[in-house]
């Protein structure tokens, strides 16, 4: 594989971008290409088969693309269809899971929430992972119900976004957590609402800068490191309206091109 091919991200919308920004940030020479799923958006009330069916149309698309390493920025892809792809697969396949083994390790209170949709809990990875890592602790589950489309939308500050978080934060309050563990790549685009909402002493972790660096241990094992320092081409592309993705990557529109395309 050659090392300058593209790194291929997906999602099953716009809020995986929180997760490129974070490789972009590590890797900025890494060609990269990215898919929007928005049209299938959100995957969280879709079946596991649905899930990995979708999965697996992405990946493919990434592949004939040219992609080199693969990574689903999307929790519920992750817990619902990891396992599939990686057997399916001979790149490289990165995954994003919510970080509970952090938050149970340092909790103070012994009560962490986990903000995240209801695919990502009902699976069965998330459910071994917590599990193992948290069944000393008390942990409070909230399904993120219609966060990621107001997201999708771009409605970060509408009324209803402040209505729903809200409700999120006071059950959060009330469970006394020290940790809110974010698990779903769109709900970094809310964090500042969240940290208005939640007592100092809360601390919010997604998992962006871990499939980061995971990224970079991966290429560098597989010698898919790109090692020239010219400027790399970042392309991103939506099945749906681009509005929402042009305006959460704003701050690198002169570097990116946003396409609408089918796939």
């Amino acid at each position: 594989m050659n090392k300058q091919a593209p790194i291929g991200v997906f999602d099953s919308g716009v809020g995986g971008t929180s997760i490129w920004k974070k490789i972009h940030e590590l890797l900025p020479y890494e060609n990269t290409i990215y898919l929007a799923d928005s049209k299938n958006a959100p995957y969280g009330y879709k079946s596991a088969e649905e899930i990995t069916s979708l999965s697996i149309k992405n990946t493919d698309a990434l592949l004939k693309l040219g992609c080199k390493l693969i990574v689903v920025a999307c929790n519920t892809a992750t817990t619902n269809a990891i396992a599939t792809l990686r057997s399916k697969y001979e790149v490289p396949i990165i995954g994003i899971e919510p970080a509970i083994k952090p938050a149970a390790l340092k909790t103070k209170t012994k009560s962490v929430g986990i903000l995240a949709t209801k695919g990502t809990l009902s699976s069965i990875l998330f459910h071994r992972t917590s599990y193992e890592f948290a069944k000393d602790i008390s942990v409070l589950e909230i399904v993120g119900e219609g966060l990621v489309p107001l997201i999708e939308e771009g409605k970060l500050e509408s009324p209803e976004m402040h209505r729903l978080l809200h409700i999120y934060a006071k059950q959060l309050i009330d469970a006394n957590v020290d940790y809110l563990v974010l698990g779903c790549s769109h709900y970094p685009y809310i964090v500042s609402q969240l940290k208005e909402l939640l007592p100092d002493d809360v601390t919010i972790i997604d998992s962006g800068e871990a499939v980061a660096r995971q990224t970079k241990i991966l290429l560098e094992r597989h010698g898919l490191l790109n090692e020239r320092t010219v400027k790399p081409n970042l392309q991103f592309f939506s099945n749906a309206k681009i509005d929402t993705l042009a305006m959460l990557l704003s701050e690198y529109s002169e570097d990116i091109s946003v396409t609408k395309m089918e796939f």
